[in-house]
This record gives structure tokens, sequence and C-alpha cells, in this order.
């Protein structure tokens, strides 16, 4: 067991007391028993922290507990000190303080969604969880800057062994995306964006408890560190799910999460902070012994310029399959995770503060209430495509001047109308359940009811598979992706 010789004697100690097997990071140890584990920090100094001191290790540990056990209840048992008396080393009691350790329950190996093939029903709750993670994180003073973290990443990058040119290049290109970006993340931070974060949110720091996604593990031993921008909290998940399940998983999380919480703005940020998360992936698992080309690649790819984005309007009656297509459709645009799908549907509950699949009132679809939904949509497009991300705007697009105003925002806009028999219209939005729509049969048959007027947006049939008409549409761009 890779642990400071001084801390060898209660490493055993640890082992023989829980009976099970130990899993290690490079900072801690974690001893499993049958129904707890219990987290020995190391007594490591690696520059960037510092676990030497024992009343360090006790701060933190007791601090660790504070962070993770309101998000991850039933998780975080507490703490207890270990103590040398005149039997010997045990928990609690009186004597020497030698060591603490976190309390933990012990949870079985797939409970880690790290260790889980990419569960789709997982997605939604996962990105549930980080919106409301971040709705408590406490705010902090600061103006964003991220100066610290790339040039101390540049340094960590060359020790650990990795190409000198390529982490030259990923920290000039990486720098000057920052420079640009500096007023932007100061106006972030004054708008409240610079909170208290978990810090270090991957899959491996998510986990099930009663089937629900919960993030735990929250950095504790650096504040500088923790205190960022949502958006790039969120990134090092979005990277995550990027590099180990493809576009489509990372797409979903990041809609979901835009969906809830209207921050779109964050995507002008996106690249940097999905590189730098890759960036310093690269060099832990080069420490590790592990491969980082992958990951290094990943960072390097993530600060090209990006393709001018497009965007894309898919309207249709309830039912045509206008958001299940759109999912399909957004990950293959531009750089990964691809486009940002915005749906009018999700844009009516949260502007009635509510989650996507809450059910409103009639009331929410009175006159007037159309409009608003729509210049909402209209502007989170604006703000999408000025940050240089692909737009999907999934919407009725009913009244010819709403398709006049989408197709308005941008040079690089395609319109799909999507089509299927009445019958068919009436079976799918029977059969929907967990859907932001609240459309019923009746007013399928209400709006079908009503003339569109001229339509030049491209037809499409949809009672083929969606998968096959999604790619029928990407195939029909001018430059249609791979």
């Amino acid at each position: 067991m890779a642990v400071p010789a001084g801390q060898q004697e209660a490493a055993a100690f640890l082992q023989k007391l829980t009976g099970g097997g130990v899993t290690e990071t490079h900072i801690s140890a974690v001893f499993l028993g049958p129904d707890e584990a219990l987290k020995l920090k190391k007594a490591v100094n690696l520059g960037f922290l510092d676990f030497t001191r024992l009343e360090e290790r006790e701060r933190l540990v007791k601090f660790e507990h504070e962070l993770n056990a309101p998000h991850a209840p039933g998780l975080y048992l507490g703490w207890e000190k270990l103590t040398r008396g005149a039997e010997g080393l045990r928990l609690g009691g009186e004597g020497e303080v030698v060591d603490w350790v976190l309390r933990m329950k012990r949870l079985p190996a797939d409970a880690f969604l790290s260790e889980r093939p990419c569960e789709p029903e997982l997605l939604d709750p996962m990105a549930d969880a980080v919106v409301a993670l971040h709705a408590s994180a406490p705010r902090r003073e600061g103006d964003g800057d991220m100066t610290r973290a790339l040039t101390g990443n540049r340094e960590a990058g060359l020790s650990a062994g990795l190409p000198r040119a390529e982490v030259l290049r990923w920290a000039e290109a990486a720098l000057a995306l920052h420079e640009r970006l500096k007023p932007w993340l100061a106006e972030r931070a004054s708008q409240g964006f610079l909170r208290r974060c978990h810090g270090d949110l991957h899959l491996g720091n998510l986990c099930l408890i009663d089937g629900r996604p919960t993030p735990f593990d929250a950095l504790e031993f650096d504040e500088a560190l923790a205190t960022i921008d949502t958006g790039y909290d969120l990134a090092f998940l979005v990277m995550d799910l990027a590099l180990r399940h493809g576009r489509g998983p990372a797409n979903r999380v990041l809609n979901r999460y835009l969906a809830c919480t209207g921050d779109v703005a964050l995507l002008r940020g996106l690249p940097l902070w999905l590189s730098l998360r890759a960036f310093i992936r690269a060099h832990v698992t080069a420490r590790s012994g592990g491969d980082p080309a992958r990951l290094l690649a990943a960072a390097l790819e993530w600060l090209e310029p990006a393709p001018r984005p497009v965007l894309i309007a898919i309207g249709g009656l309830p039912g045509t399959g206008k958001s299940t297509i759109g999912r399909l459709v957004a990950p293959e645009l531009g750089p990964s995770p691809g486009a940002i799908q915005l749906r009018s549907d999700e844009i009516r509950k949260r502007l009635h503060g509510v989650p996507p699949e809450a059910r409103l009132p009639k009331s929410a679809y009175g006159p007037g209430t159309g409009p608003r939904v729509f210049a909402e949509l209209r502007e989170l497009a604006d703000v999408a495509l000025s940050a240089g991300c692909s737009v999907v705007a999934d919407g009725a697009y009913l009244v010819p001047h709403e398709r006049e105003a989408i197709a308005a925002a941008s040079p690089d806009f395609f319109g799909f109308w999507l089509e299927a028999p009445l019958d068919t219209l009436r079976a799918r939005v029977a059969s929907r359940a967990g859907d932001a729509s609240d459309a019923d049969i009746a007013v399928v048959d209400m709006l079908a009811a009503r003339e569109p007027g001229a339509l030049d947006w491209r037809r499409v049939d949809t009672t083929s598979d969606p998968g096959t008409v999604a790619r029928k549409m990407l195939d029909s761009l001018p430059s249609a992706p791979p």
C-alpha cells in the first residue's frame, strides 16, 4: 500500500479493522468494510496540497464531511480520531491522536457512475443533480480569472512528462483564449456564477443512492481551486461523458442543464473549460502510469477554431418527433459535444419556475404566453450563436411570423417541417410520459385544424425510424457532418 512511512501502522490497523480491500488515489486510501468505508488522507505534500500536518488532516476530514453530507445524505456518516492507548491503536477513545478518518457508507462498486455503462435514463437526473448542487452553492467574490489554473496546469503537464511541444502549444492557445474571455469571466462573476462549487465533478465522483445520481467527494483542500464558474464545474462532467461515452450523452446532459438553468451564455467559455478539464485529466493519467494521448489530443482539439455555427429550426405539430429527432441531430453539429437544443416546451416550464416534466395549467397557454416563450427562444438562440455554438430550435412554429423571425436569426439557417398522419400523431401523444410537452390529443386536433400558411421549410416525413430521419436531415445540409 502506497502510504507514507509514518502512516503505515495506521493503515495496517484500518485494513485489519475493516477486513476488506483498499482503494487508493494519490491523496487518500479508503478501507472497505462490510457496511462502512474508512477514508484516510495520506500525509503527502504534492505542492498544490499539503496533508503532512496532523492538524490539517483533521481540519480537512471534518470539512469534507461538512461539504458533502448535505448533497449525499446517508453516505457520509461522520469522522473519528485514531488514537493510541495502552492496548495500541483504536478508533475513538482517549489517548494520543495519531490520525483522523472519515466514515462513509460502503457502496457496491457498480454504484459509481464511472464503473457503469452509459444508461440513457440516468442522463437527465445526472444533470438535475448538478443543477441542484449549483443552486445551493454559495456565491463568492472575485473576477473569475483562471490564469493561476492555466499556468499551474502547464507546469504540472511538463512535470508529468507530457510531450513538451504539445504542452506549450496547449498553454499558448489556452492563455490566449482566456485573455479574450477575461472581461466576460469577470462579468459572469459579478452576476453570481462564481461560486464555491464541487470542483472535481467527474463520473467517478457521482454515485447512485436510492437510484439517483448523487455528487460526492467535492474538492476540499483548496478553496481557490473550488471557487470557480458554475460552467467550469459542469465542464468536467461534460468532458468525462464525451470522452467515455461519446457526444450523445454529453450533449444530453449539457442541454438538460441549460434547459433547467437558462444559462446558455456559459457556452462562450465551454471550449476553454472543456480543454482545461481534459488537460488536467491528461497529466493526472500520465502520473498514474496511464496513456494520456487521447486526453491531450482532446484538450488541444477543443481549442481549435470552430466552424461557423448553424441554426436549425424544427417545426410541426405535437407528436411529429421534433424533440426526439432534435436530440439526435444536435450532437452531430459542430465541435463536441455538439449543438444546443432549445425546446419551446422546456423554455415555457422554466419561465414558470417548474421542472421540464411538470404539467402546467391551461392558463400557462393563454393569449400572450406564446410570444413570450418564442421571444425567449429567439434570444437564447442569439446568445448561443454569438458564442459560436450551433443551435437546434424546436417549436411548433405554426405562425408564419415566428418562422420568419427564427429564420432571420442566422445567415446559416435551415428549417425543417416535420409531418406524419394525424392518427400517428394522436397515438404518439397519447403514449407520451415524462415529457416537457403538455399537449394531448385534443390539442393535436385543434392545432391540426389551423392553417400554418405558406411553408418554405423542407418537409420531412417522420413515420420512419427517428435515427433514419435525423440522418437524412443532416445529410441534406450543405456541409453535412461525417
